[in-house]
């Protein structure tokens, strides 16, 4: 073999479908992200560039605060509309677009493990997953598909259909939590008028008190959020950012490292607390 061979194949990323994926969340913040180059976009580019090298993906399945439903649906496209579903942002964000095939067949896959799960085509992808992935897989050529939070379940509901999802993890399957674990807009909007960006003080103890929980793997005390007192009914005034943090928690093996890749709380009350699973 020539040194020129060597080193192509030393470059090659090691396409290995059949070694375990691990599992993302990521706290997404502002639609803005998208066009932004910030320490938390950075921080998802250098991580999607490890996980091309390491064991690139055969397809990619979120799990977005901003898919809610009654009931748990999949979205099974070949090639999912990029929504921009949010409003008073510049026009260059409505421009985007993340080209991304979607993949039937792994949405047949998830709706056959979850018995309750219909697929359907009504859907796309939604900035929860779209803003995310353009920094982390740019090229936009690995098939993404989502799958809904039925809004009307309990906490444990969300993890016992995520542990359904496990065998996914063993045949390629990047699956990702897209949420925010602080998340009180409204408290946020008022550090944001009086260009206050410090956090506040109940922000900070529940990411910590979270922090502690993925840490120890604690799943039953993180569906119990409210335990945590005001600070947990201030940063989790709705579940609906939360609920992905179970999905990706309840995928976790006793055997997983957990890697924090980001932690920011911005405006006060938005955690953008990112972390790796296996």
């Amino acid at each position: 073999m020539k040194l020129t061979d060597l080193l192509s194949h030393a470059q090659t990323p090691h396409n290995n479908n059949s070694a375990k994926m691990p599992v993302l969340f990521v706290g997404h913040g502002s639609p803005m992200n998208a066009l932004q180059n910030n320490p938390f976009t950075q921080s998802l580019k250098k991580l999607g560039q490890q996980l091309n090298l390491q064991n690139p993906p055969a397809a990619i399945l979120v799990i977005s605060a901003h898919w809610l439903t009654r009931g748990t649906f999949v979205e099974a496209s070949e090639k999912p509309e990029t929504i921009h579903d949010f409003g008073g942002f510049p026009q260059e964000l409505f421009n985007l677009q993340y080209p991304a095939p979607g993949s039937p067949r792994f949405a047949r896959q998830v709706a056959q493990l979850l018995p309750h799960a219909s697929e359907t085509t009504d859907w796309g992808l939604d900035h929860g997953t779209w803003t995310i992935l353009l920094h982390l897989f740019p090229d936009a050529k690995i098939p993404v598909f989502q799958l809904s939070i039925d809004y009307y379940k309990p906490m444990q509901y969300h993890v016992d259909i995520a542990r359904q999802l496990a065998p996914l993890r063993n045949k390629g399957v990047l699956i990702i939590g897209s949420g925010n674990i602080v998340h009180n807009i409204p408290l946020s909007l008022q550090k944001g008028m009086k260009d206050n960006a410090q956090p506040y003080d109940w922000a900070t103890e529940f990411d910590q008190w979270a922090y502690t929980r993925i840490a120890n793997q604690n799943i039953a005390e993180l569906c119990n959020y409210q335990s945590a007192g005001s600070a947990g009914n201030l940063a989790v005034p709705t579940p609906d950012h939360y609920i992905p943090l179970l999905y990706s928690m309840a995928l976790a093996q006793n055997n997983d490292p957990i890697e924090q890749v980001y932690e920011d709380i911005l405006l006060g009350g938005i955690g953008m607390r990112t972390f790796k699973i296996g």
